[in-house]
């Protein structure tokens, strides 16, 4: 695990990545204790202006804005973290076992994930949820990841198969290791940085389509969330009456944990991939050729 952590605090986009998502977890777990009203209570006059009092607002039913944001971070968070463990867990035993079986099982499987592909995502995720009706935040992730797991089961197939061919693959099956353990031993290790970048991008993604599913009216009402408080202040004509905080929190929410999760993801990405690593070094030598170059220019006209 420290070691895990330190390959990543090497990189400066994961740094920044993660140092923003572990703001949004404490902030998450720690929401009883930095909030001092209840999300669902009216506390304030309504569309409050941002004060001392109420640091970020309050809606048209005089609930502070703040709290909302914190207990909805919490909310959301879930969602995202359980809709993207439910995605990457289908994906990488669809992926591992077609790609390592091989043959009717890698062809039914194969075939039922190009189905999965050819559908679209959103327009069904907008029937579905319109078809169980009002769905509480832990509905919308068991959809979300029951519908998402696809692109992660292909990806993680054609690296499985490029892994079934290895050297050390086939040794441990010429001495009649079982199949679980060879998966488990030789292949899940080998697989991890796959398997991390479809949890990390299955979260963003599921982050962004609950805020667009309760945002059209299909979320729970009285759930506190990032999405239905932009479905209030829509409902409530927030922006046209100039009370532009109820908008300004859910957004900045949004697009702020969706950045760090991205400089995590591609953190994570040039971390792992022996391409992009080789690449970032061989900038980094040009940058430090350019500015030796630079330094020995200004040496020389001061001599001369």
């Amino acid at each position: 695990m420290f070691k895990f952590l330190s390959i990543i605090l090497r990189n400066k986009k994961a740094t920044a990545g993660l140092l923003i998502v572990v703001a949004f977890i404490c902030l998450a777990l720690a929401a009883p204790f930095v909030t001092s009203h209840d999300p669902a209570k009216r506390v304030a006059r309504p569309h409050q202006a941002p004060s001392v009092e109420h640091v970020m607002g309050s809606t048209r039913m005089g609930r502070d804005v703040y709290t909302q944001f914190v207990w909805g971070t919490r909310t959301s968070l879930m969602v995202g973290f359980s809709a993207g463990l439910i995605v990457t867990v289908i994906g990488t035993l669809i992926g591992v076992t077609a790609g390592y079986f091989g043959g009717v099982i890698d062809e039914s499987l194969n075939f039922i994930t190009n189905i999965a592909l050819v559908i679209p995502q959103l327009p069904l995720l907008l029937v579905l949820a319109a078809f169980i009706g009002k769905s509480d935040p832990f509905m919308i992730a068991i959809i979300i990841g029951l519908t998402s797991w696809a692109w992660g089961a292909r990806v993680t197939r054609a690296q499985t198969l490029t892994l079934r061919r290895r050297e050390f693959v086939e040794a441990s099956e010429q001495i009649g290791e079982p199949s679980w353990r060879i998966i488990c031993v030789e292949l899940m290790p080998n697989l991890l940085s796959i398997i991390g970048f479809n949890f990390i991008g299955s979260v963003v993604y599921t982050i962004i389509t609950q805020a667009t599913l309760e945002f059209l009216g299909l979320g729970d009402p009285l759930a506190v969330s990032w999405g239905n408080m932009l479905y209030n202040a829509q409902t409530s004509s927030a922006i046209t009456v100039g009370a532009w905080w109820e908008m300004l929190a859910p957004c900045f929410a949004i697009v702020t944990i969706g950045i760090g999760l991205s400089l995590l993801n591609f953190g994570v990405d040039e971390i792992s991939n022996p391409r992009l690593r080789t690449l970032g070094a061989i900038n980094k030598a040009v940058k430090a050729q350019k500015k030796f170059d630079q330094t020995y220019k200004s040496a020389k006209g001061a001599a001369s």
